[in-house]
C-alpha cells in the first residue's frame, strides 16, 4: 500500500502554519483556521505532510477514544498527545476491505475552509506503531498545480526506523509501497521524510522537529 500522508504534532497548529508558509510551503487549513487542528502540504500527487494538533485532555482520554473510534484508537490518539513535536504516525491508502479486516471502519466528512466537504474512512489497527488505513479522499483533494516557494516537489520517500516487533506488519502494510523505506531499529519512529526539488536549506527552529532532506 502507498503512503496517503505523513502526521507532523504541532504543539501549536497555528504557529506552525506561520512557520512553514515561512520555510516556503504553501499550507492549508482543513477546516475552518480558528478551530481547526489539521492543516496540509500538498502536492499535485502521492503522499502530503499533514500538520496535527491535540486538543486539551486528549492525553487521558484512552478509553473515550477506543469507544469512539475502535479499540485500536486509544493508544494510538494518546501516543500523539503525548509526544513532543514531529513527525508521529503515517497512513496507508486502503480500500473498505482492508479497512474492515484491520478494525473498525469509521467514516468520516471534514468541512473545508471555503464550505466545500470531504469523505473519508479510516481504520486504526490495534499495534499503534504500525501505520493506519485510510480510503482516498471523496471528491479527490489533491490540488491539479500546487507550487512551494522552496521548490519541494513530492514527498518521495518516508524513512522509517522500524523495531522487530513491528517489522513484519510494517512490511505486511507497505509491500509494494514504494513511499517507504525501512530499516531495521530498536524503536519504530519515523526519521525524516525525502521532499526532491527543494532549493533552500530549511531553517530547524521552524520546522517543529520535523527533519527534511533533500532527493
Amino acid at each position: 500500500m502507498n503512503c496517503s500522508h505523513v502526521l507532523l504534532k504541532v504543539d501549536d497548529l497555528h504557529q506552525a502554519v506561520r512557520d512553514f508558509r515561512k520555510l516556503g510551503f504553501t499550507v492549508d487549513y482543513a477546516s475552518a483556521g480558528r478551530k481547526a487542528r489539521h492543516a496540509h502540504i500538498w502536492f499535485s500527487s502521492g503522499p502530503i505532510v499533514e500538520l496535527l494538533s491535540t486538543p486539551p485532555g486528549a492525553s487521558l482520554m484512552t478509553v473515550p477514544l477506543n469507544l469512539a473510534f475502535g479499540r485500536g484508537a486509544g493508544a494510538r490518539m494518546t501516543r500523539w498527545a503525548r509526544a513532543g513535536e514531529g513527525f508521529c504516525d503515517a497512513a496507508v491508502l486502503a480500500g473498505r476491505e482492508e479497512l474492515r479486516r484491520a478494525g473498525r471502519v469509521v467514516n468520516w466528512k471534514r468541512t473545508k475552509p471555503d464550505g466545500s466537504t470531504t469523505a473519508f474512512a479510516f481504520t486504526y489497527p490495534r499495534n499503534d506503531r504500525t501505520p493506519f488505513l485510510v480510503t482516498p479522499y471523496d471528491p479527490p483533494q489533491h490540488p491539479a498545480n500546487v507550487s512551494h516557494a522552496n521548490g519541494a516537489e513530492r514527498v518521495s520517500r518516508v524513512l522509517v526506523d522500524v523495531a522487530p516487533t513491528e517489522r513484519t506488519e510494517f512490511d505486511r502494510l507497505t509491500a509494494g509501497g514504494g513511499d517507504f523505506e525501512l530499516r531495521d531499529a530498536d524503536a519504530t519512529e519515523i526519521r525524516a521524510v525525502v521532499l526532491p526539488g527543494l532549493n533552500r536549506p530549511l531553517d530547524p527552529a521552524l520546522l517543529h522537529g520535523a527533519v527534511f532532506l533533500p532527493c
